[in-house]
Order: structure tokens, then C-alpha cells, then sequence
């Protein structure tokens, strides 16, 4: 998996925190690809270039997080998906999975960023309109997950 050059700044939200979900978008490819040890994946991954410009603590939270709750998230976007799980391209479940536990587990950060940040690293990582997947599926997740946020957020 390499990320994309398509984008005019390619730096654009490139946060530690951005960063963090980049490296957890790849260990969690790894881990859907390969089954490897989450541990493992983790440790891979902290020697990859670049990994000291990013949130460590974040990127430890989301892959380790994801990972150990991936059966109950999929179990809850299961009615969201037009599909089985397992159909979804890596990256598109990959960034799923990195949204679905940030709205669950993370209500610090807002539903609109936790979505945009997903559909960011699709658009990075992923086919030409899984972002608009990711976007589908993350918004109704989020109306379950976060209701009273989104239903205050549609007020407004």
C-alpha cells in the first residue's frame, strides 16, 4: 500500500494526530491481509519513516483498539454495509474500522472530524470513490453512535 500523490498539498492535514491515523490505517491493512500479531504489526510500524512525526499514543489507541474490538464494530456496521464485510476493499474496512472506533470510544473529538479524517485516508490510500463509501457508512454509524451530537449538529 503507498499513499497517493494526486493531491495538490500533500501535507494538508498532516498532523500528528493525522499521522497516527495513517500509520494505524496501515497496520491495520497489515493485520486484515495478513492476520498478523497486533503487537507485531505495531512494532513493524514505529520503525517506518516518518512515525516520530506522529501522535504515538493515538496510533497505539486506534490500532490496538480497532483490532481488539473489530468483531462488535462489524457486528454494528453490518446493517450499514451494502455488502459483506469481508467484500470491502483493505483499506476501505481499514479506514471503517479506524472511524467506527474513534465514534464509539472517542467522543473528545468530533463526529464531522473523526468522518473527514476517514474519508481522508481513503481518498489517500484507497480506490478512486471508496472515500464516498467510507463517507456513507461512518455518517449512519455516527447517527447511532453519536445521536445527540448529530441530531444537534443538524439543527444548527
Amino acid at each position: 500500500m503507498t499513499q497517493k500523490t494526486a493531491h495538490a498539498n500533500p501535507n494538508k492535514n498532516r498532523t500528528p494526530r493525522h499521522r497516527a491515523r495513517e500509520f494505524a490505517l496501515q497496520g491495520l491493512y497489515q493485520w486484515l491481509l495478513n492476520h498478523e500479531d497486533a503487537g507485531a504489526i505495531d512494532a513493524h510500524i514505529r520503525e517506518a519513516h516518518g512515525f516520530e512525526k506522529a501522535d504515538a499514543e493515538h496510533f497505539d489507541v486506534l490500532l490496538h483498539g480497532a483490532i481488539r474490538e473489530a468483531s462488535t464494530l462489524r457486528e454494528q456496521l453490518t446493517p450499514m454495509i451494502d455488502r459483506p464485510i469481508d467484500q470491502l476493499s483493505p483499506v476501505e474496512h481499514a479506514a471503517i474500522l479506524i472511524g467506527a472506533y474513534e465514534l464509539a470510544n472517542h467522543i473528545e473529538i468530533p463526529y464531522k472530524v473523526v468522518i473527514n479524517e476517514a474519508v481522508e485516508l481513503t481518498k489517500s490510500f484507497g480506490g478512486i470513490d471508496g472515500h464516498k463509501y467510507v463517507n456513507g457508512v461512518l455518517d449512519k454509524f455516527a447517527a447511532k453512535a453519536r445521536q445527540v451530537e448529530v441530531d444537534n449538529a443538524r439543527k444548527h
